[in-house]
Order: C-alpha cells, then sequence, then structure tokens
C-alpha cells in the first residue's frame, strides 16, 4: 500500500514540475521547432492517452472538505423525506466521494458519454449518499437533495436511471447491482473497451446468494476492469452481520473466486487511494475492497447504532447532526491553516 502511495505522489510530483519547467521554456524560447516541441511535451504529461485532459488531483484535506459536504447532503435530505437510510450513505461518504472527485472517468455536462467509467449502487437503499455525491459533483442542483422521496421528484428512494442523472443502473433489491456491475465489466471485454464498473454493496447484502454467483463469474471470466467495493460497517437492519448470519472472512471468499482483495480503513484517502492503483495495476482478476467503516459515520448519535439503518432524524436531531458535521468543517478549515 505505501510503495504503491509513494509511486503515485511520485508521478503526480514529476508532471507537476514539469509542467512549470515547459512554462518558463516556452516564456525563454526562440523559434518555432522549439515551441511546438514544448506544446507537444505538455499535452502527453497533461493529456492522458485518449487525449482527454487530466483532471487536478484533490488533495486529502480536499477530500475529507467534499465528503462531510456530502454528509450534509444525506442528513439534509432523509430529514427532508422523512424517510431513507441515513447509517449506510454516511459510512460511505467518504468512499462516494473519492469515486466521483477522483477515481472515476466521467463527466457531469455528459452522463452518457460513452467512454465513461460506471458505478452501481448494489445497496441502494443509500441513495441519499449517492444523490449527494453526485449533486456536488455537478449532475444537478444541491438543493434538488430536500426533495428525496417527494412526490413528483427524480430523486427517489432507490436509483433509477430513467428519471436520475448520473445513475448508470437501477437498483434496490438486495444483491442484484453486483450482477449487473458484472455484465457491464463484460460488455467493456467484448466491445474492446477500456472503461472500468464499480460497484457498491453492503456487507449484509453480501448473504444474498446472488452476489457470490456473480462473484465466480467475474472471476471465472478475469474481469480486471471491475472493482467490487463492500462497505463493511457491521451492522444490518437487524443488528451485527455476525450475529445475524456472519459473512466472515470476506476477503478469504473473495479471494476463492479469484479476485485480489485489498482491506482498508474506508474512511482513510491514502488507503483507498493505494487500493484502487492496485486495482488499476493488477492483470488477470477483478478486485474487491473490504473497506471498514463506521455507520453513521460524523454524526454522533447515529454513530455504530443499527437503529439508525433506515430512520430519519427528526428536526432536533437534524440540528445536533448538522452542528456535528459544522464542527467537523471547523476542524478541517483548522487543519488547512497549519
Amino acid at each position: 500500500m505505501t510503495v504503491g502511495l509513494r509511486n503515485g505522489t511520485i508521478k503526480m510530483f514529476i508532471r507537476v514540475a514539469t509542467g512549470h519547467i515547459c512554462d518558463r521554456l516556452l516564456s525563454y524560447g526562440k523559434g518555432q521547432q522549439i515551441t511546438v516541441c514544448l506544446h507537444i511535451l505538455r499535452r502527453i504529461i497533461f493529456l492522458d492517452h485518449k487525449g482527454r485532459k487530466r483532471r487536478k488531483h484533490m488533495t486529502n484535506l480536499e477530500l475529507q472538505k467534499m465528503a462531510n459536504e456530502v454528509r450534509k447532503g444525506i442528513v439534509t435530505s432523509v430529514h427532508s423525506a422523512k424517510a431513507g437510510h441515513p447509517g449506510g450513505s454516511l459510512s460511505a461518504a467518504d468512499m462516494f466521494t473519492y469515486l466521483y472527485f477522483e477515481e472515476m472517468n466521467i463527466d457531469p455536462k455528459n452522463p452518457k458519454m460513452e467512454d465513461r467509467d460506471r458505478f452501481v449502487l448494489s445497496k441502494g437503499h443509500t441513495a441519499p449518499g449517492y444523490y449527494a455525491a453526485l449533486a456536488n459533483r455537478g449532475y444537478f442542483p444541491v438543493e434538488d437533495l430536500k426533495t428525496l422521496r417527494h412526490l413528483g421528484s427524480y430523486l427517489q428512494g432507490h436509483p433509477c436511471m430513467q428519471e436520475t442523472p448520473g445513475v448508470d443502473m437501477s437498483s434496490g433489491s438486495l444483491g442484484q447491482g453486483i450482477s449487473a456491475a458484472v455484465g457491464m465489466a463484460l460488455a467493456g471485454k467484448l466491445d474492446n473497451k477500456d472503461y472500468r464498473v464499480y460497484t457498491l454493496l453492503g456487507d449484509g447484502e453480501i448473504q444474498e446468494g446472488q452476489v457470490w454467483e456473480a462473484a465466480m463469474f467475474a472471476g471465472a471470466r478475469k474481469l480486471d476492469n471491475l472493482v467490487v467495493i463492500v462497505d463493511n460497517n457491521g451492522l444490518q437492519i437487524d443488528g451485527k452481520v455476525e450475529d445475524v448470519c456472519s459473512v466472515y472472512p470476506i476477503d478469504k471468499k473473495f479471494e476463492a473466486f479469484n479476485f485480489q482483495a485489498i482491506n482498508v480503513d474506508g474512511h482513510n484517502f491514502d488507503e483507498i487511494r493505494a487500493a484502487m492503483q492496485k486495482a488499476r495495476e493488477t492483470k488477470g482478476m477483478p478486485t474487491a475492497i473490504i473497506m471498514h467503516t463506521v455507520k453513521g459515520k460524523g454524526v454522533s448519535f447515529m454513530e455504530n447504532q443499527a437503529g439508525w439503518h433506515g430512520k430519519a432524524p427528526n428536526d432536533e436531531e437534524y440540528e445536533i447532526a448538522m452542528a456535528d458535521l459544522k464542527k467537523i468543517d471547523e476542524q478541517l478549515e483548522k487543519a488547512g491553516e497549519v
């Protein structure tokens, strides 16, 4: 993990430094030949192999700030709806943020871009977190999060690909999303496309047999363009996962189906970044990232409480939750001043 992160940091430093050198040489360069050569060099450095402009990488602090905005969106939308699933949305907020602001090749102005990376929210009930990430990324106005589950809103309790910009697959019935993601990954291979497919599952969800049918197929077909992410917050609607029907060890189960399995702290962007990089570098097998998280992360009275799996905060609880998230904002601002 550390080596992958170090290499990524070095590559980013070289790219930035070389860009500055190009700028200085262009300002002093004499003649058409050196100017043309340096413009070509800049293109190599700042464009990917398809000629797309590379997005600027976000720092961990920037990602943390955005994740907190996603959490605010979750709390606000579920409170407004008076229904929904805040616990698992909050635990996955950091991963939603990393996927949509750092990892995936997407364009909010062109949601159906043919070569975009795909995402399937297999645990569809955590749509509040998904919607908050999409809104903050620019797919639709953040203000619309307050319409969650309202009649006539395009933001319903589970994602709908026909209604919501940025949603690649409708989901809701647990265990089925990963099958759709596997199909997308296989289609990419058959069509010789280089897009990647990501899917997010809950740890309680992987009690569903269909999950393992999909995993067996993905491993057998060596779908190295697929990343399966499991949100292991340890809780499901009826209590602790290990008490209801233990799914452990999760990593060994995926490894048995020819997956590379990586365990990470789901609230640590360094570990998430390193895992995603390792997934990109791995050939001949899909990757499963098991992220260990805190259900209800960021809201004091929701953390590690199964009761907040599918319950909305009342007005008083909403104020406390938003105050908790405001404190996190203040802490992150102070961290940025150091």
